[in-house]
């Protein structure tokens, strides 16, 4: 190849891409959206961070007046901010003040309270948005039969519970018997 031929495809590579940039319109940049870094230890959690999918794995329908069992419950952070596990590496506090656990009522059949906290466990680990954990929550079925209503909802220590911030909580009827 002879040096005017390669000198001529360097300047129509140039050219061609020169006249594809400037096609597309003027260059502007874009600036990196701004992120909040993540605090480092345990804090109360901003209104957008009580966000939660909760289910029961297996819920039970038929327990004998004052039977205490294990109900397995999947908890997901559906929130865009990572949640604290009791027990985090990072300072942990031993009044367990702003870790994330879950908990249980018990309502009666039209949905009044019958108690305000039966259970209590707090998460394993850390949580980030759209991670989701299995928790082994215990209950202690009402001592009188009747239909009841067994609701998990989870609540940060010391703040507040997550259904008092608009998330939903895992309801299922439970039938006690004698």
């Amino acid at each position: 190849m002879t040096t005017a031929k390669f000198l001529l495809i360097v300047v129509l590579g140039a050219a061609i891409g020169a006249s594809a940039c400037s096609a597309s319109g003027p260059v502007t940049t874009v600036k990196p959206e701004k992120r909040e870094s993540l605090p480092t230890t345990p804090a109360e959690l901003p209104n957008e961070a009580f966000k939660a999918q909760i289910t029961f794995v297996s819920p039970p329908t038929k327990l004998r007046a004052g039977e205490k069992i294990v109900v397995q419950v999947r908890i997901k952070n559906a929130s865009t901010v990572q949640w604290w596990a009791r027990g985090a590496p990072v300072n942990t506090r031993p009044d367990n003040k702003f870790y994330v656990a879950a908990g249980n009522r018990w309502l009666k059949a039209d949905g009044s309270k019958l108690t305000d906290m039966d259970g209590r466990y707090g998460l394993a680990k850390d949580l980030k948005p759209g991670e989701e954990e299995e928790v082994p929550l215990t209950v202690v079925a009402p001592g009188t039969p009747g239909d009841y209503i067994l609701e998990v909802d989870l609540v940060q220590e010391g703040v507040t519970w997550f259904s008092d911030k608009g998330s939903p909580t895992a309801k299922t009827k439970v039938v006690v018997v004698r």
